[in-house]
């Protein structure tokens, strides 16, 4: 908090409203946020400077997480640059063969994100794939949508992507915390996922000969030799094994173990260039590391965004005033995080932008009500997959284009999607509830 600031809980309240009107009508994420906590400060009765003290000390609260966001983008970059993730995606749906396409399909999605790739990226990679096979099959483009959508949501949950490391830093975990601990939801998010598109298979049109044969042109695959699964494996594997190293050691008692407390900061860009060298592409090591650094750019001018409004919070008793509602509601408090995430998510059609607000903003108040910290990230980041995808985002679009889909066709989809997530949200929740 900076000293000498006390804010109104109701301004800081108008200030994440005016935010996220801004963001619903298109301006830049990050200038929403940072003028929402501007307009929030100056009605709440902070001066001029004092504005600039909170909105400057919030976004030094986030420079952690930017941090590693920045160095898991070393390991995104190395899979989708080297064909790591290709090969991935398509040894999977071969492996698994024609009376499992479906599974298949949801699967290799799930696995492209949970090794670091963004779901965006991921369904881009596989849509190719998914078409084709759609074609041969006679699966309609909702069923194969609904597949990849909701098989990417539940390896971006378990994976060392920005929304985990944000879940974990908001909270003050290691994301291979939030990790092991989403496992079970993601496993239950895969399962819907493939239950649904099964029973969607004949709703609507299959992908025509044109959209399918379209597809390998865009995946640009014909233009490159991609690597063995054994070496496409190895960055992401060695990335899992030592990020696990820890939970294990704490899980089995084991002291070794326990003592390897090395930072996902430097595991992932480690992980990445030890897999890059293991195919032959060491040489592409600076075109990897600039095709990373491009995708988290945006997350990072969120994050400083994010931050500048969990100052506006911070500095208000907003907090206070959300703990007592809830109490004087008799409202569980172990549902704030996920309720936080959905909302905060479905603002801004974005799990990772969701997962930042919503631990910034509402953080302190979770844990106030007892919520263990690592209960708090998992059930705040399940909840933000709920309706992340909403037409004001991009992955709505960029998804909807990747299996040609028209903004029509591509609504139909929504709510299945959001089944997956919510699924998702409520496993996580009756674990951490119960157990």
């Amino acid at each position: 908090m900076v000293e000498g600031v006390s804010i109104a809980w109701w301004a800081a309240l108008v200030g994440l409203a005016v935010a996220i009107v801004l963001i619903l009508r298109k301006l830049n994420a990050t200038y929403a946020l940072l003028l929402g906590a501007v307009v929030g400060c100056l009605i709440g009765g902070a001066s001029l400077a004092q504005t600039v003290n909170v909105v400057v000390a919030g976004g030094q609260s986030v420079v952690g997480t930017i941090v590693r966001v920045l160095a898991a983008g070393v390991l995104a970059g190395v899979m989708m640059e080297s064909g790591a993730a290709d090969r991935i995606a398509k040894t999977i749906v071969a492996k698994f063969g024609e009376s499992l396409a479906i599974f298949s399909l949801a699967f290799a999605t799930m696995i492209i994100c949970a090794v670091g790739v963004f779901i965006p990226v991921a369904v881009l990679i596989v849509a190719p794939i998914a078409l084709e096979v759609g074609n041969r099959l006679g699966i309609s483009k909702l069923a194969l949508l609904v597949a990849l959508s909701g098989g990417g949501k539940a390896g971006n949950i378990i994976s060392p992507n920005p929304n985990t490391i944000a879940a974990a830093s908001g909270f003050g975990i290691q994301p291979s915390a939030v990790m092991v601990g989403s496992f079970i939801p993601a496993v239950c998010g895969l399962a819907m996922a493939v239950l649904l598109a099964t029973l969607l298979r004949n709703h609507g049109a299959a992908p025509t000969l044109a959209e399918a044969g379209n597809g390998d042109a865009g995946n640009g695959e014909s233009a490159r030799e991609l690597p063995t699964i054994g070496r496409a494996l190895v960055a992401p594997v060695i990335a899992i094994v030592l990020l696990l190293v820890n939970p294990i050691g704490s899980v089995l008692g084991i002291g070794l173990l326990t003592r390897f407390q090395v930072d996902a900061m430097y595991i992932l860009p480690f992980a990445a260039v030890i897999g890059l060298f293991v195919m032959g592409q060491g040489r592409h090591l600076l075109d990897c590391t600039k095709a990373g650094l491009a995708r988290m750019t945006d997350v990072v001018l969120i994050l400083i965004g994010a931050g500048a409004i969990g100052g506006l919070i911070t500095n208000s008793d907003l907090s206070t005033q959300i703990v007592n509602l809830i109490k004087a509601w008799g409202v569980s408090g172990s549902l704030l995080a996920p309720l936080a995430g959905i909302l905060m998510a479905a603002a801004t059609a974005s799990t990772s932008t969701g997962v930042i607000l919503g631990s910034s903003s509402f953080g302190s108040s979770i844990l106030d009500f007892g919520v263990t910290p690592v209960a708090a990230a998992v059930t705040m980041q399940a909840g933000a997959t709920v309706i992340d995808h909403l037409p004001h985002g991009n992955y709505f679009h960029v998804s909807g284009q990747a299996m040609k889909m028209t903004v029509g066709e591509r609504m139909k989809s929504v709510p299945f999607e959001s089944i997956v997530g919510l699924t998702m949200t409520i496993v996580a929740t009756l674990v951490y509830t119960l157990f």
